[in-house]
């Protein structure tokens, strides 16, 4: 870790150089989504929607998910698992037609069951004051992808990617969680937001810096060598 980090201020000061990056690469309506559900509760269609996006996310790229997820949808009845359970097969049959990847249909078809079986009532239970083990008791939701579960549930917490890591290696702060907490606690902000637009920076800015970078974040990202900002010219988040 750099013996010498910058502090939350200048912290927070990249963050919202992040935010602005982030809208002006027209991603506005996602952070108002992000922030939304962390003020509601999700209801149980809602739930397997989230879930049914975390499974499929695995091992595949956000932009084939967002692709599919559509005819998806309508073939799971929107994912309302009262309405799946009275249909199940027909879903299955729709839901392999539009993607066919079996484990995964029937990984979203067994967390609307348990849905349905739990109820409204023990889906808030299981999702109140630790919700870590039953979200990872759900099939295709292991140690990371139950937090990325949780973050697209509106719950306070951040989801330890690849970008997120090396974005908090590099400003010296040990974990995602913790720089997470530190920038949402200086702003008022919910953690999940301030993952989500770190996230997205981080994944926008890897595959653009070298054509428009924000040379503030390019900057003092690319090399933090004593607590102020650099004139590095190399990206940390661009490295291989």
């Amino acid at each position: 870790m750099n013996p010498h980090q910058p502090s939350t201020e200048e912290i927070v000061h990249l963050y919202l150089a992040a935010k602005t990056f982030v809208i002006e690469r027209g991603f506005a309506q996602e952070m108002a989504w992000q922030s939304s559900v962390a003020l509601a509760e999700p209801s149980p269609p809602v739930f397997v929607r989230e879930a049914a996006w975390v499974v499929l996310s695995a091992g595949m790229s956000e932009w084939v998910v967002r692709g599919l997820f559509g005819r998806l949808s309508a073939a799971m009845y929107g994912f309302d698992p009262v309405t799946l359970s009275r249909n199940k097969e027909r879903a299955r049959a729709a839901a392999l037609a539009t993607f066919g990847h079996e484990r995964k249909i029937n990984a979203i078809l067994d967390i609307a069951a348990t849905v349905f079986s739990i109820g409204p009532d023990g889906l808030r239970a299981a999702l109140t004051d630790d919700p870590e083990p039953f979200l990872r008791s759900l099939p295709y939701i292991g140690p990371v992808t139950w937090r990325h579960l949780a973050k697209n549930l509106g719950l306070p917490v951040a989801k330890p990617d690849r970008h997120l890591v090396r974005l908090a290696r590099t400003v010296g702060r040990e974990s995602v969680d913790g720089l997470c907490d530190e920038i949402a606690r200086w702003l008022g902000e919910p953690v999940a937001v301030v993952d989500l637009v770190l996230w997205r920076w981080s994944v926008v800015h890897a595959r653009e810096c070298h054509r428009t970078c924000n040379p503030v974040l390019h900057d003092s990202l690319g090399g933090i060598s004593d607590g102020t900002i650099s004139n590095s010219t190399q990206c940390a988040l661009a490295r291989p």
